[in-house]
């Protein structure tokens, strides 16, 4: 049987095996609220390793939203950690079960792709894939707030998912994903056949750089909301945001290189960042 400190042991090293990013920035919370956070990402991740790393991922995605049904109704009978973690969230906070509907219905998009002809496309996506997770964090990072920080989440949701897809073209072409919309790809005379064959011209780094400029407003609407979380969730979420924000200056000094490598922000950066914060 796992205890709930195993639980969150196993929730902790899910984050800090996959995004050393939301890990850094968000250990400067109080323990009850960390705890929680490693809960959340656990299950979000899970969640996402099915759709790209599952042998039946439609058949594994339904069993798993399955589960969260029966989670919510009280009749889990899983001694899986990361259940027994997000319970004890689900417990001490006051969560809202709808984003985590909305997480698991963002990965049968994955699953069931539909083109991205527009930019409204990749934000409902975008929403359903990342907006959801600051949705899931808001009733544990900012309790009491949620209605008046509902839309900078959602905002920056946008953000970093817009940042996500800018950054791993390539991956996501290796995949079979494209999501960059085929309207701008039209806009800017950038053909699938470029892209299949990975070719940065100017076309492309306009392509990008509308994105990343579009990125780059939500993240400013949504850094005018930090003033209104309390004060322990400030730095965090600043912090992950303006991390995640650093990455489009990475791809920018690498020369676009999207295709064959990550690019990523060094820890140093990351330091630098979670020290202005502080």
């Amino acid at each position: 049987m796992t205890d709930l400190n195993q639980a969150y042991e196993y929730c902790r090293k899910i984050i800090e095996q996959h995004s050393k990013t939301f890990s850094k920035a968000f250990a400067m919370l109080p323990k009850q609220q960390k705890k929680a956070v490693w809960a959340i990402y656990a299950f979000c991740r899970r969640a996402d390793d099915i759709v790209d790393e599952g042998k039946n991922p439609r058949e594994e995605l339904e069993l798993f939203a399955k589960e969260f049904d029966q989670f919510m109704e009280g009749k889990l009978s899983s001694t899986h950690p990361a259940w027994i973690a997000l319970e004890d969230v689900f417990t001490h906070f006051t969560m809202d079960p709808r984003p985590f509907y909305d997480m698991i219905e963002g990965q049968r998009m994955d699953l069931y792709p539909q083109p991205v002809a527009t930019k409204e496309d990749l934000l409902d996506y975008s929403y359903h894939v990342a907006s959801t997770v600051g949705l899931m964090l808001l009733p544990v990072i900012a309790p009491g707030k949620v209605g008046a920080l509902r839309n900078g989440a959602i905002e920056l949701g946008y953000a970093m998912q817009i940042t996500n897809i800018l950054r791993d073209v390539g991956e996501d072409l290796e995949r079979d994903r494209v999501y960059l919309p085929s309207d701008l790809m039209e806009k800017y005379e950038y053909t699938n056949y470029d892209l299949y064959n990975k070719k940065i011209t100017p076309a492309f780094i306009q392509l990008w750089e509308e994105l990343a400029k579009d990125a780059e407003v939500y993240y400013a609407r949504a850094l005018k909301t930090i003033p209104y979380y309390p004060l322990y969730s400030r730095g965090p979420v600043g912090g992950a945001a303006k991390m995640y924000r650093a990455i489009l200056h990475s791809v920018r000094k690498n020369d676009y290189r999207v295709f064959n490598q990550r690019n990523y922000v060094s820890d140093q950066e990351k330091k630098q960042i979670i020290a202005e914060m502080q």
